[in-house]
């Protein structure tokens, strides 16, 4: 039985349907349990549970880093990107000067409309979702995005590919926070709806679904949608939101720590280590001689439970260009063969890593050879 109880549980749909047409109390006993869903009952009768550690989806570290603070315990594998400084890629956020309004933001509306046309048009070969807290302010997005896809035929023309697609698997959509559950894309746009009613004005502490005791598991959901970018559109500041860490509303707290996370980029354990040490006085020598070739390096790259041995950096922006596995600890403490040679490595280079192994036995009977192969791999890659 596999499942995540941090996603949302299943609807209350079919268990109001037998209340309410079964007015035989002992017919329904079957279906009076506690358990919400068939993981939970399964995590209740198994123990010990088993959680699977390494994600990949995100191609970049900061759109998972924060789940994984704040509702996995810090507990994921998390691969590095060799770009981790992208504007393309991680987490960002609009601030506009938004009121909010029987259930709408029509300010805030606007603003992600002209940011959804301009994003069609500029990144045609990225896929979007939109997201929104709830129903009403869908509704208002997309009767305006309806209105200003009439004049644009780079628009029509985005919705026609991603529609046909891969089957439209990853067509683009406007949805509530409700029914967005398994959807994945490219980037994600977030709006939060919520704001003062005048501008200036206090936010009313009320939140709507993210209040309720599933609101933690709503937001994970919503926060680990993209595989690229998230851009969020607030009228709120983080001081706005009164929760804190000890309080009863967990949903709201983990929406201020979001716009606070989106807005400054920083969380800990998030971030790249820097000013790591080597693993080994093997991969010490290695950097010596990458070094004595004229790039720049830095050992043991990584966010958090993974890292690179040695990443080599392009001379001109910074970017990662190699990563050089050395047979160190690292390599000798996986559990599995599979893990350690193959699937971690399909993981790395579908992020866009170029990878260089090298033994240390080659290295110590030729060290020669071994550093011209090296040189040349990377004089390739700049």
């Amino acid at each position: 039985v596999v499942g995540d109880t941090n996603q949302l549980p299943p609807s209350q749909f079919f268990r109001k349907l037998l209340d309410d047409t079964n007015e035989n109390e002992d017919e329904n006993e079957d279906y009076k349990v506690p358990e919400e869903s068939i993981l939970e009952i399964a995590n209740n009768c198994f123990r010990p549970a088993r959680r699977l550690k390494w994600h990949y989806r995100s191609r970049h570290s900061s759109l998972i880093a924060f789940s994984n603070k704040y509702v996995y315990d810090n507990d994921l594998v998390i691969f590095p990107n060799p770009n981790e400084k992208s504007d393309t890629l991680g987490v960002s956020l609009r601030k506009v000067p938004g009121v909010y309004s029987n259930g709408t933001n029509d300010i805030e509306a606007s603003v992600m409309v002209d940011e959804i046309v301009k994003f069609m048009t500029d990144y045609p070969d990225m896929s979007l979702g939109v997201v929104v807290v709830n129903q009403k302010q869908r509704e208002q997005i997309q009767d305006k995005l309806n209105y200003a896809l009439e004049n644009s035929k780079e628009t029509q023309e985005y919705l026609e590919r991603w529609d046909k697609w891969n089957e439209g698997l990853e067509a683009f959509f406007i949805k509530n926070l409700e029914n967005v559950q398994g959807d994945e894309r490219d980037v994600i746009f977030i709006g939060t709806v919520y704001g003062p009613e005048i501008l200036g004005g206090k936010v009313m502490q009320r939140f709507g679904p993210i209040s309720g005791i599933t609101g933690k598991r709503r937001l994970n959901v919503l926060f680990s949608r993209a595989k690229k970018k998230v851009l969020t559109f607030t009228s709120m500041n983080p001081t706005d939101i009164k929760a804190d860490e000890n309080s009863s509303n967990i949903g709201a707290f983990l929406l201020k720590k979001w716009i606070e996370y989106s807005f400054t980029g920083v969380i800990e354990a998030g971030s790249i280590r820097e000013g790591s040490e080597p693993d080994s006085d093997f991969e010490a020598h290695v950097i010596d001689q990458i070094k004595s070739l004229g790039y720049e390096v830095e050992p043991q790259v990584g966010v958090r439970g993974y890292s690179i041995d040695i990443g080599v950096k392009h001379p001109e922006n910074g970017h990662f260009i190699l990563g050089v596995e050395c047979d160190g600890a690292t390599y000798h403490s996986s559990k599995s063969a599979r893990d350690r040679d193959r699937l971690r490595q399909e993981v790395l280079e579908g992020l866009g890593w170029k990878l260089h192994r090298i033994w240390s036995t080659d290295w110590f009977n030729d060290p020669r050879k071994e550093t011209e192969r090296l040189r040349d791999i990377i004089r390739s890659l700049v």
